[in-house]
């Protein structure tokens, strides 16, 4: 921003004798630069527990014959969805986890497909067995990029909460009654 700003200002100097409607231009370009919003960026993060948890799902998900295709820490603000955008291929079968800060209160995600229409919605509290764990099955109808929002909410962290997705992804779909009750 501060870069902006001296071209900005060199510009204007150069060129202000010759044209002073540029002055009011530069001067509203730098205040919409001055109040742009932040971007929010993916950032990783670390917690043993979590660690500990992807371990051991790891190893259940191989076990029934599950792959790990994508899986990734992300830091997080307590109330705030963290989109995580995933190409998935009709007929095959998902399996999605989110694990999150273990000392929130409300974990949630919902799902998304192409066309914007939520097709999972689950939630999930602290107190409950597996409190900060979501996990689902999900078999895409057509080949299409999915969104899956994750959010926690937290009332004494409100940032750098860690939290963890993974993707995983059936080795071979040929049992066709249990890939269709897995919805």
């Amino acid at each position: 921003m501060k870069r902006i700003f001296i071209q900005l200002f060199q510009f204007y100097l150069k060129t202000s004798m010759k044209r002073p409607y540029l002055l009011t231009v530069a001067f509203f370009l730098l205040i919409s630069v001055s109040f742009s919003q932040d971007v929010i960026r993916l950032q990783s993060c670390k917690d043993d527990l979590i660690g500990k948890q992807v371990d051991s799902l790891k190893s259940l998900y191989s076990k029934d014959g599950f792959s790990l295709l994508k899986e990734a820490s992300i830091t997080m603000e307590s109330e705030y969805e963290m989109p995580v955008i995933v190409p998935l291929t009709q007929g095959s079968w998902y399996q999605f986890v989110f694990i999150g800060d273990y000392s929130s209160r409300l974990y949630e995600v919902r799902m998304f497909d192409w066309n914007e229409r939520q097709v999972i919605f689950q939630q999930k509290r602290w107190g409950d067995v597996d409190g900060n764990i979501i996990s689902y099955s999900y078999i895409p109808k057509f080949s299409e990029f999915h969104m899956m929002k994750p959010v926690q909410v937290n009332k004494q962290k409100k940032k750098n909460l860690c939290g963890y997705v993974m993707l995983f992804k059936k080795a071979n779909t040929d049992e066709g009654v249990s890939v269709a009750n897995a919805q």
